[in-house]
């Protein structure tokens, strides 16, 4: 698919004394009984990363007969719940029930489709389809986005859920001077837009390969290529692609950006909220914070705690600490 991972830089790392029994031992006694523990929830899960947490999903059933997530579910309430029921899934199968809840009902939240397929590398998106197939019976991806989304914006979806970018690290200059040509005739050089070129060589070709089109589109053009990208495109289709360049170009950057997005204006999106953090904590969010900071003059955790509250902002404080 799109963007790989940029060089790690977690917030989260493997508890180094992880033992699943204990932690479920602390889980079921945080729900004994009148009432229940939070904070001790949070101690635990706050402290696991997603293949641990998983693992104690698993041990918790095995120990006990009983499904921790619908334990959780019946004990908690309210936007606690939800990032605490997020953080019970591995990485690719939350993204698969993000994607499948973007998608069903009335309406498609295009923002989630766009985040998750514009920013995960070509493994992440083949495990989500595989995942996606397994727990929703019956249904494919592909088939699912081609049904719920239309035109250029669909086709640029449909490519990206192959999961089949370029993996390759070679550059050559002359075919990215070509490239860049390219982009300029296919927008700014003519009436219309030939929106294919954009998905063919900002979808298919190497990251390596696109940065370096990127960079080399402002010598060709007047504009930067973000800049002709907005000036030749609109709404959902254009918000895709520059989310693909983006990514390409700095990826903590581009979620820095969602972060600031789930959160300004009246109310806050939470689940976009929720879904960056718990996704980004183990990979990334050190170098987001740092661009957060850059780009907001004021830090996440700042942010963060300004706009929730309770037991829900003490967790998602506690994944980026």
């Amino acid at each position: 698919m799109a963007c790989a991972d940029s060089s790690s830089n977690p917030t989260l790392r493997p508890y180094p004394y992880f033992k699943p029994e204990e932690d479920c031992e602390k889980l079921r006694k945080a729900m004994k009984g009148l009432g229940t523990d939070e904070k001790a929830i949070i101690d635990v899960l706050a402290h696991r990363t997603a293949d641990q947490r998983v693992q104690i999903v698993n041990k918790f059933k095995t120990m006990y007969g009983k499904d921790l997530i619908r334990e959780l579910k019946s004990e908690l309430t309210g936007h606690f719940e939800d990032v605490i029921v997020a953080m019970c899934y591995s990485l690719d199968e939350l993204d698969a029930r993000e994607l499948r809840r973007a998608m069903e009902g009335a309406g498609t939240d295009e923002q989630t489709l766009i985040e998750i397929l514009c920013s995960r590398s070509n493994a992440q998106i083949r495990r989500i389809k595989e995942i996606y197939s397994n727990i929703f019976k019956g249904r494919n991806l592909e088939k699912d986005v081609m049904s719920e989304t239309h035109g250029h914006f669909k086709r640029i979806l449909v490519s990206l859920v192959q999961g089949n970018r370029d993996e390759s690290t070679h550059v050559d200059m002359q075919a990215v001077q070509a490239d860049a040509q390219a982009l300029y005739k296919a927008g700014e050089k003519q009436l219309g837009t030939d929106e294919s070129c954009f998905n063919r060589i900002l979808v298919s070709k190497s990251e390596a390969h696109v940065r370096a089109v990127i960079n080399a589109y402002s010598s060709v053009s007047k504009k930067d290529l973000e800049d002709a990208l907005k000036s030749e495109m609109s709404g959902d289709l254009l918000q895709a692609f520059l989310a693909v360049t983006r990514c390409i170009r700095n990826k903590p950057g581009y979620f820095a950006r969602q972060l600031k997005k789930s959160m300004e204006g009246a109310g806050t999106r939470d689940r976009h909220l929720i879904r960056i953090v718990v996704t980004r904590a183990e990979v990334d969010m050190a170098d987001i914070k740092l661009e957060f900071s850059r780009q907001n003059g004021k830090s996440l955790e700042a942010w963060i705690a300004d706009d929730t509250s309770g037991d829900y902002k003490r967790m998602l404080l506690a994944l980026i600490a």
